[in-house]
Formats: C-alpha cells, sequence, structure tokens
C-alpha cells in the first residue's frame, strides 16, 4: 500500500491546525517568541507542505521582549468563511493567556491585518462557523468544579467583536485534568467538541464530548481518549500524542493534524511535530487511527496525495538562502542589526549587547533542528576586539539553555573559538582553541548520542573535534518549555556597547540521508 513518512511537518511546529478551500489546505503552527509568528503551510495532498509566509510578519504587533522563549504565541486555529481567512491565537506571559486576538486576510499569502484583541479569557481559541454564526470557543479555569473548562461565545464579523453571553460547554472527560484546545464539527446534525487532556508531554490525549445544540450542553463521549499514546510502552517512536485538529478532502476523507514527538532513551530535542492521522466517522463520532489505534512513522497516503518525492519542500537543506521563511529571530525583527549581504548567501551580524541569555531581541537567526542525525556548518569571519565580544553558531534550546561555539579573543587578544554551554543561569566554558586568523569553520554534528562541535581554521586541512554535548542536555525534558532546538547565528557584545560586525560567508545545514525525517 502507498505510504507516506510522518511528521509531515518536521521539528519544533506545535498545535497545528488546519482548514480546506476547495482543493487547497492550509495550516498553521503555534510559534511563541520566535519572529516573524505563526508560520503558514500551503498542502493539495496534506503530506507536502510548502511555507506560504508567517501571519504575523511585521514588528511591533505583539510585544514578545521580556518574555521566556515558551512564553509568546500560542496555539493558533485558522478557518476560513465567506472568502475571508481568519486566525484567533493568544499571546502567553508567564504561561497565562494575556491576550487573545483575531487576524484576517483575504489571501492566505497575505497580507494579513494587523491583530484585533478580543474579550476572551484563556488559551486555545478556535472559531466554528454554523447556520451563518460564528462561536468562539477556548478553554480557561473553571469558574467552579475544574480544574479547566471550554467556554464559548458569538463573535460579530463585521466589528470582530464578542458579543452575546458566555456558555460554560464541557470540564473534560477525565476528573481532575486540564482540558484545552477545543475544536468544533457538525456532523449529520450533532455538535462533535474535540478537545485535548492530559498536559502535552506523556499523558497528553484526544477527548471528545457532543450536543445536539451548538451551545450545548455537551456530554462527554465515554470512547475517550479517542487517541492517545500514554498507555504505550517506552519503545514506541513516537509519544505525546494529542492537540487534533480535523479536515475532510475533496473526495471526503477526513484526516487529523495532531502533534507528537520523537523521544530517544526517554528525550526529544526537535520539538513538538506535525503527524497526520486517518480519521472515519461512525454514528458515535470519530474514529482516529482506525485501522492501527495509533500514530504511525508511515501511515497509507492520502487518497489524493502521490508518492512523496525525494526534495521534501517542508525541510529546506543545503546552503542556506537567509531569506527564507524557515529562518527566525528571537521576539522581534533583527533586521537592524542581522542583514543579509547582497547575494543572499551570506549575512552580516552587528554585535548587540543582548547575549543569547537574555530576554530581549539578541542579534540572532536560527532555524529549527529537524532531524536527529544532522550536520551544521558555517564559515564566519569576526574580529574581536576584547575577550566579551563573540561571534559564532548556536544551539539554542531557551535563554538559559544553549551552548554556543564562538570567535572571540582572550585576555592576550589572541584569537580563540570557545566552546561555552549555559544551564539553569551559567555559562562554563568547555573547551577552546587558538585559532590563526580571525575567520574560520564551525561546525556542529548531531546524532541519537550527541552533538559534537568542531573548528577548522583556513589554514589548516583537518577538522578539530573540541567535545561533544550528550543528546539530552538540549531535549525539553531537561532545558523545560514547549520548544525545540533551534541551529542559530549570533554575535553579541555580552552587555557591552559595540562596532563590531560578524561575517558569515555561508550555512549550511544538512540531514544524514538514510534517517531524514
Amino acid at each position: 500500500m502507498p505510504a507516506f513518512r510522518n511528521p509531515v511537518l518536521p521539528g519544533c511546529y506545535p498545535d497545528a491546525s488546519i482548514c480546506r478551500v476547495g482543493e487547497d489546505f492550509y495550516l498553521v503552527t503555534s510559534s511563541f517568541t520566535y519572529f516573524p509568528g505563526l508560520p503558514l503551510f500551503h498542502s493539495r495532498d496534506l503530506v507536502h507542505w510548502r511555507q506560504l509566509t508567517h501571519v504575523l510578519d511585521r514588528p511591533g504587533l505583539l510585544a514578545l521582549e521580556g518574555l521566556d522563549v515558551s512564553d509568546g504565541v500560542w496555539a493558533p486555529t485558522i478557518r476560513h468563511h465567506d472568502g475571508t481567512f481568519y486566525v484567533v491565537s493568544t499571546l502567553a506571559v508567564n504561561r497565562q493567556g494575556s491576550l487573545t486576538f483575531v487576524v484576517t486576510a483575504d489571501d492566505p499569502a497575505g497580507p494579513w491585518s494587523d491583530p484585533v484583541p478580543l474579550e476572551a479569557e484563556g488559551i486555545d481559541p478556535s472559531l466554528f462557523f454554523d447556520d451563518g454564526r460564528c462561536w468562539l470557543t477556548a478553554c480557561r479555569d473553571a469558574v467552579q468544579g475544574g480544574p479547566g473548562e471550554l467556554w464559548m461565545r458569538e463573535l460579530d464579523l463585521d466589528r470582530l467583536k464578542l458579543v452575546g453571553p458566555t456558555h460554560v460547554l464541557w470540564q473534560g472527560a477525565v476528573r481532575g485534568a486540564w482540558v484545552e484546545a477545543p475544536h468544533l464539527y457538525k456532523r449529520n446534525g450533532v455538535y462533535h467538541l474535540i478537545a485535548a487532556e492530559g498536559g502535552t508531554e506523556s499523558n497528553h490525549s484526544v477527548t471528545a464530548a457532543r450536543s445536539d445544540t451548538v451551545t450545548g450542553p455537551y456530554v462527554t463521549d465515554p470512547r475517550s481518549p479517542l487517541l492517545t499514546h500514554r498507555h504505550r510502552g517506552p519503545g514506541e517512536p513516537i509519544h505525546n500524542v494529542g492537540h487534533a485538529d480535523l479536515v475532510d478532502t475533496p473526495v471526503g476523507e477526513w484526516w487529523a493534524v495532531t502533534l507528537g514527538v520523537r523521544p530517544i532513551a526517554g528525550t526529544h530535542t526537535l520539538g513538538r511535530e506535525v503527524f497526520l492521522v486517518p480519521v472515519t466517522w461512525t454514528a458515535r463520532g470519530p474514529v482516529f487511527a482506525p485501522e492501527s489505534g495509533a500514530v504511525r512513522l508511515s501511515e497509507r497516503l492520502p487518497s489524493i496525495a502521490s508518492s512523496q518525492p525525494d526534495d521534501d519542500t517542508a525541510v529546506p537543506a543545503g546552503r542556506a538562502h537567509f531569506g527564507g521563511l524557515e529562518w527566525n529571530s528571537l521576539r522581534g525583527p533583527a533586521g537592524d542589526r542581522v542583514r543579509p549581504t547582497a547575494d543572499g548567501s551570506g549575512l552580516d551580524i552587528d554585535l548587540a549587547p543582548e547575549p543569547l541569555s537574555s530576554t530581549g531581541v539578541p542579534a540572532f537567526l536560527g532555524r529549527r533542528q529537524q532531524h536527529v542525525r544532522f550536520g551544521a556548518r558555517t564559515r564566519i569571519g569576526f574580529a574581536a576586539a576584547h575577550p566579551s565580544e563573540e561571534a559564532g553558531l548556536a544551539v539554542f534550546q531557551h535563554q538559559d539553555h544553549h551552548a554556543t561555539l564562538a570567535l572571540t579573543v582572550d585576555d592576550d587578544g589572541q584569537a580563540q573559538v570557545v566552546l561555552t554551554v549555559r544551564e539553569a543561569g551559567a555559562s562554563t566554558r568547555r573547551a577552546s582553541v587558538p585559532v590563526s586568523t580571525g575567520e574560520v569553520l564551525l561546525a556542529v554534528d548531531g546524532d541519537e548520542a550527541g552533538y559534537t562541535f568542531r573548528v577548522r581554521d583556513l589554514t589548516a586541512a583537518q577538522w578539530i573535534s573540541l567535545a561533544t554535548i550528550e543528546r539530552s542536555f538540549f531535549s525539553t525534558e531537561r532545558a523545560g518549555g514547549f520548544v525545540g532546538v533551534y541551529l542559530g547565528l549570533y554575535a553579541t557584545g555580552n552587555g557591552q556597547a559595540s562596532d563590531g560586525r560578524a561575517r558569515v560567508h555561508w550555512f549550511e545545514y544538512q540531514p544524514d540521508p538514510e534517517t531524514a525525517g
């Protein structure tokens, strides 16, 4: 049977939401404090995805400075109605919903409107269009009982304003579990409410309730959870499955996008990825993965899809084009300090006072790690004027959990490359090597065991390995939070103003051809 390879979007693309317009599918995911925000993808077959744009692609739309990497823009939903695309999402601060907003566009490739604030509590907003009305659902702390509840209020599309009473819909299927990620679907006159419970880690799951009226009351589907891997053993290749959104195809098939992780020895570094799961409908409601009851690495193709080509447009590899949509900065545009060279192959980075450990906008440009086995290489030139100045390559998980391989100088002004590891607020120099010039090749290679950092002086024929850091160091389980690893380029004065500048001649990301995806 023809099959495709899961995940369909590898790397840190959590909380996917999907909609269909004719023969075209559109998908958005969370972006946290990375900028631009809310990556938006297009597909014609649900398997092969190409990024169109970022929904939040302009500076100043949301205030992200000062936030932890795992705060920021959470759990969007994309929907289409009467010629207009809608995305609703939440700005989270200190792990709590701070602002719910909606943006609109006539064309999913943009331009998208500025965010319109909505008077909505909590997180994970979604939209549902029914009989000429639009309803917003979301989750919040329960008014009574709980701990959480799903609620609904009507959205006036002309004014983009919530109106009318609030309807409490459901408190979930599992007593004591937080319920989130609501999405509504109508099938044969019955309203099906799909949600997530058990947290976004090992107990994550998809649960459901149903009602004969859109505003409820909703009754728990006794089959809940409809999809989970919480009961599967540690050898299962996919864990933490949940947060699903459903879509039909032009030929009447149903599929779901859901998040999951691919752990190794109990930890994962790539973040929560987008998996595609078949769905069928029965009189009782949706059935996820009817053939297997699980999310699989190899799954049967949708009937509208052809076999997967060798080049996967969702995974840009090889020499980087720094204007590509896979690149992000932190908490805002770094464009005043980070600029592609005229031909786009290189990058000029002006030193910023902010280090990577700050919650400001450092001089940083990064892309997601999307494969366990990978190689990243760069050629960089930089003449540090002081030991506080550095520029180089970063393996970034969190502002207080990352590693850097950087050009700098010692106290005597000797150029050197230094490997530094930061964890729990403390930075430790792991290794260093003198270099003859201020221009070097830097590399990091990843596999199941760890990340190996190497340097090559342009006057030398051989690479020098500085150290290997165990893979689990960069895992979400160790660093905390909700994101995966980014591989990036940066330059900083570590709190000191500087007029220094680094030149990145090129950057290359290459997956291991035998383990791509």
